[in-house]
């Protein structure tokens, strides 16, 4: 897989905060979100790129892992053991890949040894040989918009193996994530591959998503249109009693704020809930359609 900067992604220096990064998330992946780009197919890959680069930065193990490793901050595990094994071991030059690379212990064949262990005979320079690491893989997960707006946990099968993850609330169609060593097993002893997850959002009868944003529509009578009055609203959460001013035109579309999507990671946080008003004429009896008929005159 190729190298993705998430710093360049996120569009930060690696100095930012996680409010930084945070906020540079939230940003980027309303911009790009399927939802509000469903034609361009490449918002739909920086999407995915957005939140892979979330994933990492906003967890402080991993960004660690990133910021000394590079490229192959993956294999951190694999090569603290292998500093701890030689003594001290090797300074892979950061962020970036391996860099200039110092030996304060062990000779050229333990350093081969070394990358042998984790690249499988591929050699340092021309990458040699077949991989020992397992086949990645990579699978879809349907779930409900309410599902999706919820932190849950669930019970995938894959190749005859029951895996247990937790799927965090916020997360959008066509989003995909990592669950490192879930893949295929590896031959001789290696290490196994990863599995690639893909959310696929079902459409649902109550709302339409864009962004972390909710949108419904809703009928009304003409006499509250009129008069006033409220109206029941159906949320994620449990149905809302809205205020309907005296007058409101019958396109008006009213907010709901906080009563929308969560962010991802971040139930704490929601997007909004417009709600469209659509008109519904009454039946009139005589004494209605006279009482109407003198309201036309006197207007």
């Amino acid at each position: 897989m190729a190298f993705i900067d998430y710093y360049k992604v996120l569009g930060v220096d690696k100095s930012a905060t996680q409010q930084d990064i945070r906020k540079a998330y939230r940003k980027l992946a309303k911009k790009y979100h399927p939802d509000v780009n469903s034609t361009d197919a490449d918002a739909k890959e920086r999407f995915q790129q957005i939140n892979e680069a979330n994933e990492v930065l906003s967890d402080p193990e991993k960004r660690k892992k990133y910021d000394e490793y590079g490229e192959n901050w993956r294999h951190a595990e694999e090569f603290e053991a292998q500093r701890q094994q030689y003594g001290g071991g090797y300074n892979f030059g950061g962020f970036g890949g391996f860099g200039d690379f110092s030996r304060s212990a062990g000779n050229s064949s333990q350093f081969s040894d070394f990358f042998e262990s984790l690249f499988g005979g591929r050699g340092f320079g021309g990458f040699n040989g077949a991989s020992r690491q397992g086949q990645d893989l990579q699978t879809e997960l349907s779930l409900t918009l309410r599902e999706a707006a919820q932190t849950h946990k669930r019970v995938i099968n894959i190749n005859g193996s029951s895996i247990r993850l937790t799927i965090p609330a916020g997360v959008s169609d066509g989003q995909k994530i990592r669950l490192k060593g879930q893949g295929g097993n590896a031959p001789q002893g290696g290490t196994r591959g990863d599995l690639y997850i893909t959310f696929r959002i079902e459409p649902d009868t109550q709302f339409t998503r864009n962004g972390d944003d909710l949108a419904t529509t809703l009928p009304i009578d003409l006499y509250t249109l009129l008069l006033g009055g409220e109206l029941t609203v159906p949320t994620l959460d449990g149905s809302v009693r809205m205020h309907i001013k005296p007058g409101t035109q019958p396109d008006a579309k009213l907010r709901l704020k906080g009563k929308g999507f969560p962010h991802y990671k971040d139930e704490d946080n929601r997007g909004d809930l417009f709600v469209s008003l659509k008109l519904t004429i009454p039946t009139l009896n005589e004494q209605q359609k006279e009482l109407l008929r003198k309201m036309k005159e006197a207007s």
